[in-house]
């Protein structure tokens, strides 16, 4: 894939046919769905707010309820068997659901329709550890952001075109039935059609023995993600993302018909607008990130997710006086454009949110246990969802308006994005780093594939400015220790990113000998660990642009712990407000070379044994080259 577009992987065959396979299937989920809803809420329902909301919840648990019961024995499956033959099954199964959702439809049976709703949350329970284990299996690491983007991109316009579809369809007089019918049967079997052009998936653990008891095989999953403190955070990150979007989609039909007073299209058109900005968002990830996990996005996207969620309710906080209105008559009124902008940028920024944390579980778990992983993913997920769909209904019932039940779940989100950064404060800490260096820079990366994906290593780098560390930790997909000057590392808010990082502070011998010794044995752990740890040979800033000569340390911290180096070279960072070139000439330190182009550049990983001060010095120079 072009490192700058993701679009290419449409055109590959180990991801084209799987992507199409689970577009179609989530379209399909929500044509169904929302045909099902609009006719309960639209038509069998009437005026009655009660019944709309105990269909509109009913319908929601019930499609979830699954994702709970079966999640633990999908993940298995998916662990165990060829992920390209699994989807096969699974298609088949949605194309004889769709069947007999077709006399259900015929009939307007509510109950005939609901269970087939449940069938379909059991279809979409055994695809999804597939669907996200399936990634990492078919594409490299500068792919997995992009492909991942492209998945949520999908579903969520999937389930705008099923959602404005179904709800299309079943309005038609006298032939709603039939053409819904006809309409989830061709996408299941066009469905069936795609997976069968996906191309065999090895699995990750063959002699896995499946598990049938799903609550023993549950607290076994969830054991798995509790084992990983950063894979369990990010799971219940997700899970928080289904509560809080599952509250508002559940509610905006009701929210369309009762608080803005629009008629079915309007809640259609409400839709349009939340799904067109989940898929922004989702495709803005890639670029966002420089084609890697950046975390850093996340509490960007919970703050959106806060702040515009909030203001829908300012936006319009009380009950339409008029109802059946038309899209065109509700868009003379000043206050629906306020209300699309808060629904468009709260969407956008939850694609900031929800993307990243998929990523990371993806990439920090077992490859064997990884479906599994997922599939523990889901149940919280499903265990969210249902809280969430039982909570709306209580607070609803005990006297909240929908505006109010909105603006609740904003200031909850807010609670809990505080309360996860607290306990993994990478979250906050790569956050930060990605404000600061994207606001000042624009970075041209140059072969950090050299740095290995997996166990210890050293990087050695050039130091120029304050700002060294965080371009590095932000450009670089693995975690890094950074060795550094104590002076540097005690510096006000950089200080607090640096210990979340877990940095080591360093002295001169003759400074302090005791916090000297202390590093070093803090860089033998870390390497021992498995962990990268970059240090900065020089022992200080450069005060005229040039590097100076390596110390000795590195040999050193080699001796007790061999691993491969890898040279990094910092360029174009002289002269910018962070580095010493104002100080060595006595100018006062003014903004300058606002977004600037940098560069990082990685050599060949060099043997232990070969690692030598002034050899890595060597390199370092001619990986930076003429440009300071």
């Amino acid at each position: 894939m072009s490192s700058s577009n993701q679009f290419a992987l449409l055109k590959s065959r180990r991801f084209a046919p799987f992507f199409w396979t689970q577009a179609l299937g989530a379209f399909n989920d929500n044509l169904f769905k929302n045909a099902l809803v609009f006719m309960a809420v639209f038509q069998i329902a009437a005026n009655d707010q009660a019944l709309t909301t105990l269909y509109t919840n009913l319908s929601a648990a019930l499609f979830i309820a699954p994702f709970l019961l079966f999640s633990a024995t999908s993940g298995q499956l998916s662990d165990k068997y060829d992920k390209a033959r699994l989807a096969q099954l699974v298609k088949m199964l949605e194309v004889a659901i769709m069947v007999i959702a077709l006399f259900g439809f015929l009939a307007k049976s509510v109950p005939l329709l609901m269970s087939m709703l449940f069938m379909m949350g059991l279809h979409s329970t055994l695809f999804g550890p597939l669907k996200y284990g399936l990634l990492p299996q078919v594409l490299d690491s500068r792919e997995l952001v992009g492909g991942n983007g492209l998945i949520e991109m999908a579903t969520f316009l999937a389930i705008l075109i099923g959602q404005i579809l179904g709800a299309t369809l079943i309005d038609i007089p006298e032939h709603g039935a039939w053409l819904v019918g006809a309409a989830t049967i061709a996408t299941a079997v066009a469905g069936l059609v795609c997976a069968r052009r996906m191309p065999s998936v090895p699995a990750p653990d063959p002699t896995l023995r499946i598990n049938w008891n799903p609550f023993s095989e549950t607290w076994r999953n969830l054991g798995y993600i509790r084992g990983n403190r950063a894979v369990l955070l990010s799971c219940l990150g997700i899970s928080w993302f289904w509560f809080f979007g599952s509250v508002f989609i559940t509610q905006l039909p009701a929210y369309a018909k009762f608080v803005i007073g629009g008629n079915g299209m309007v809640y259609i058109f409400l839709l349009t607008v939340f799904s067109l900005g989940i898929g922004i968002g989702s495709l803005l990830c890639e670029r966002m990130s420089g084609h890697k996990v950046e975390i850093g996005l996340v509490p960007f996207g919970s703050i959106g997710m806060t702040l515009f969620g909030a203001d829908l309710y300012f936006a319009k906080p009380d009950a339409a006086i008029e109802h059946g209105l038309t899209v065109a008559a509700l868009l003379a009124q000043p206050w629906l454009w306020r209300v699309l902008f808060d629904l468009l940028a709260m969407a956008i920024f939850s694609g900031f949110f929800i993307v990243p944390l998929f990523a990371l579980i993806q990439t920090r778990s077992d490859p064997a246990r990884r479906s599994r992983v997922i599939a523990a993913n889901n149940i919280l997920n499903a265990l969210f969802m249902i809280v969430a769909a039982g909570l709306s209904a209580l607070l609803l019932k005990s006297g909240l308006s929908i505006p109010q039940l909105l603006l609740t779940t904003a200031l909850l989100n807010a609670v809990v994005a505080i309360y996860i950064y607290t306990l993994v404060p990478e979250f906050l800490m790569r956050f930060l780093s990605w404000i600061l260096v994207n606001t000042l820079y624009r970075i041209r990366l140059d072969k950090l594939d050299n740095i290995p994906e997996e166990g210890p290593a050293l990087l050695v780098c050039n130091h120029v400015s304050f700002m060294d560390a965080l371009i590095i930790g932000g450009s670089v997909r693995r975690p890094v220790r950074f060795v550094m000057y104590y002076k540097i590392f005690n510096i006000p808010l950089l200080s607090f990113i640096f210990r979340t990082a877990k940095a080591i502070p360093i002295a001169g011998y003759k400074e302090n000998p005791a916090l000297l010794a202390k590093a070093f044995d803090e860089v033998d752990k870390e390497l021992a660990e498995g962990n990268v740890v970059c240090i900065f040979p020089e022992g200080g800033l450069t005060k005229d642009g040039e590097i100076a000569g390596f110390k000795s340390g590195v040999e050193k911290i080699l001796e007790r712990r061999p691993v491969p180096v890898v040279p990094l070279a910092l360029r174009g960072l002289w002269g910018s407000i962070f580095s010493r070139r104002d100080s060595a000439l006595g100018r006062s330190r003014l903004p300058r070379r606002f977004r600037s182009r940098i560069g990082l550049a990685a050599g060949a990983p060099v043997a232990a044994e070969h690692a030598k001060a002034e050899t890595l010095e060597a390199q370092v120079r001619a990986l930076r080259g003429a440009d300071a």
